[in-house]
């Protein structure tokens, strides 16, 4: 009697909510068991409720990704009580909407701490425990701003930019060791996630992401597929193609259209919920907050960019190349 196969084990950070908790579900609907690293305690209740009912295991730990620490004390537990890891993504950040000026020195490092350095932490612990079987793939949810930065967002703009060049230089020393673990980005545009609701706000309209808009379900096929088909970089988004290709043939113009309509196309004065910042302490600890933000009215699901990438991924896969 042949032994039943294993289920692949994914872990992913900022699990609670958001883009994150879309890709909870969308690797749960692939057959995945997941892990959901994040802080608040009701948004990974639902996460795990999730994964459960999709027919999977789901394993919620309450971590703070900027802290190694509890970023290897996870991957220790994940891989006694799950098993071996097959996929790690880096999703988690927190944000703000605020000039440099008002942005305190703490809240600016605790933006990179998160936002970065929790890249860079659960790189590490994936490595240490993928490297040693020489399988195993990394998944870096980047951002559109790691090319063009815009304002009002100076520490996530800096944070992400970082992250290209972390992930750029770690995918290299892994060729050079001759090592089969993969890392990539996946690029994205604006999203209609909850951190609209909660982000760290300085100005005097409600935070809203920059048209186009995408619903985070769009994002997660493509994350999950950047997982099973890896590749230096997905991109997500005709806006991510704009910006990305526009910066790079005339970033003198870049700069002078966002400075006339960079600040007012990131706030609304539509009346939607607030519930305080999630920088240091998270907004989803008692009620779930799921994954869409409040934007589904202007948010669209269909994404040429990234169905075409998909679609090119998995028929290289088929053919070996």
């Amino acid at each position: 009697m042949s032994e039943p196969t294993r289920r692949p084990i994914v872990v992913v950070t900022g699990g609670s909510a958001g883009i994150g908790r879309a890709a909870v579900r969308e690797f749960a609907s692939a057959g995945y068991d997941v892990a959901i690293l994040a802080r608040g305690q009701a948004g990974i209740d639902g996460a795990v409720a999730d994964v459960e009912e999709l027919g999977g295991t789901g394993l919620g730990l309450s971590v703070d990704v900027s802290k190694i620490d509890e970023v290897e004390s996870a991957t220790d537990r994940i891989e006694a009580e799950l098993g071996e890891i097959d996929v790690w993504v880096n999703n988690a950040f927190v944000g703000s909407l605020a000039p440099f000026w008002e942005t305190s020195p703490e809240e600016f490092e605790r933006m990179t701490d998160v936002t970065y350095y929790g890249q860079v932490n659960g790189t590490r612990a994936a490595l240490r425990v993928m490297r040693g079987r020489d399988r195993g793939a990394i998944v870096n949810v980047s951002s559109s701003l790691a090319h063009r930065a815009i304002p009002l967002q100076s520490a996530y703009c800096g944070a992400k930019h970082a992250v290209k060049g972390f992930t750029e230089s770690v995918r290299v020393e892994l060729r050079a060791s001759g090592s089969a673990v993969t890392i990539g980005l996946v690029t994205l545009p604006g999203v209609n996630t909850t951190q609209f609701n909660w982000n760290l706000n300085r100005m005097p309209d409600h935070p809203q992401p920059v048209a186009p808009i995408l619903e985070p379900e769009t994002v997660a096929k493509a994350i999950v597929s950047a997982a099973q088909h890896p590749r230096r970089n997905t991109w997500v988004g005709i806006a991510t193609a704009y910006t990305v290709l526009g910066n790079r043939i005339a970033p003198w113009f870049m700069d002078r259209y966002l400075a006339r309509t960079g600040i007012d196309g990131q706030q609304t004065d539509e009346d939607a919920p607030r519930w305080g910042s999630n920088l240091f302490e998270p907004q989803d600890a008692d009620v779930d907050r799921g994954a869409r933000g409040p934007f589904s009215d202007k948010s669209g699901t269909f994404d040429p960019v990234s169905l075409v990438s998909r679609r090119a991924a998995a028929v290289k896969s088929r053919l070996g190349l």
